[in-house]
């Protein structure tokens, strides 16, 4: 429990140090988000009328106190830019990043550590050059490349190839612009080429990841014990060589969560899809300092506590963590 409650303590201290960098950042960077909002005809009285409603003329130390106040009440302010609660912007938005970073995160793990396995376990030396090239050159794959490569190959490909309705993937969007009532389909279909993008780098890295993790743990030597004595090799496998090499595969994934709603900002702004990293696009460039600082707040929260969940889980599944004392 202490070692636990120091853990939490110091998340609570990142996190403030975090939230509070990007405060003072963003509001000490050049520009005026009342200059985007006022008119171009506007007078200089005009605008001092509308920074003085949107709380912008007081002292950052102030603006800070009310902002830290607010968050503390579970308000995060409104958006300079759409004129909603800001807590209201985020729940729109967060359903179609946890639907793109769920599914890739989950694939990316059940696909990634079943080759990793069958690779480490089962697959001859020259399955097993290939399949480690081919997981470098996919892992290091820029994204922006991969997109651009998929939407050539699935979308205007198909299109000049004269290809099936159905092997036409789309490149934006959620759904068909021309459908009255959504369709499940029509949004799988959509997320097809964003999932991939997600996916395919993250199943190369988690691949090579459990390889050698399970590779590792075939070595060990209570494994050469046990085979020496003749257990059967499911047996040996499973007792001596999958549960070892989990662990660290349970730790990657606590890290990796984040990435269910951080981890598509790119792909969100490339494929059009009205998700959390498209929305801190936006209000970036429309300096909607309220919406930038809560969104930075949830992906701070998340990434804490995802290093958090990830030091319980390995404190629970590796005995020796529990006899540790904290630092």
């Amino acid at each position: 429990m202490r070692r636990f409650s120091l853990r939490v303590f110091d998340a609570l201290v990142l996190l403030w140090l975090v939230v509070t960098f990007t405060f003072a950042l963003i509001h000490l960077a050049p520009g005026d988000p009342a200059t985007l909002l006022v008119a171009p005809t506007a007078t200089a009285d005009e605008a001092a009328r509308l920074r003085a409603q949107l709380g912008l003329d007081a002292a950052l130390p102030v603006q800070y106190v009310r902002w830290v106040g607010g968050v503390l009440r579970g308000d995060l302010g409104e958006s300079l830019t759409r004129a909603m609660p800001v807590t209201r912007v985020i729940a729109e938005a967060l359903p179609v990043s946890l639907f793109l970073g769920g599914v890739s995160v989950l694939l990316t793990f059940v696909v990634g550590t079943l080759l990793g396995v069958w690779q480490a376990l089962r697959a001859r030396r020259l399955v097993d050059r290939v399949l480690s090239v081919l997981g470098t050159v996919l892992y290091s794959a820029p994204s922006f490349w991969l997109a651009l490569a998929l939407v050539t190959v699935f979308t205007s490909g198909m299109v000049w190839l004269e290809a099936p309705a159905w092997l036409r993937l789309p490149a934006f969007g959620m759904q068909d612009p021309g459908a009255a009532v959504p369709s499940w389909g029509d949004r799988w279909r959509h997320a097809v080429l964003p999932l991939i993008v997600l996916s395919v780098p993250g199943i190369a890295g988690v691949t090579r990841y459990a390889r050698q993790s399970f590779r590792d743990a075939a070595l060990a030597p209570h494994v050469t014990s046990a085979v020496a004595r003749g257990l059967p090799t499911p047996r040996v496998e499973w007792h001596h060589i999958v549960r070892n090499a989990l662990t660290p595969l349970v730790v990657l994934f606590g890290l990796t969560l984040p990435g269910v709603i951080a981890g598509s900002v790119f792909v969100e702004q490339v494929f059009a899809w009205p998700g959390l990293g498209r929305t801190m696009i936006t209000a970036i460039a429309g300096r909607d300092y309220p919406v930038v600082l809560g969104l930075t707040l949830v992906y701070a929260a998340a990434v804490i506590l995802s290093n958090l969940l990830a030091d319980v889980l390995l404190w629970w599944l590796d005995p020796r963590q529990r006899d540790a004392r904290p630092a």
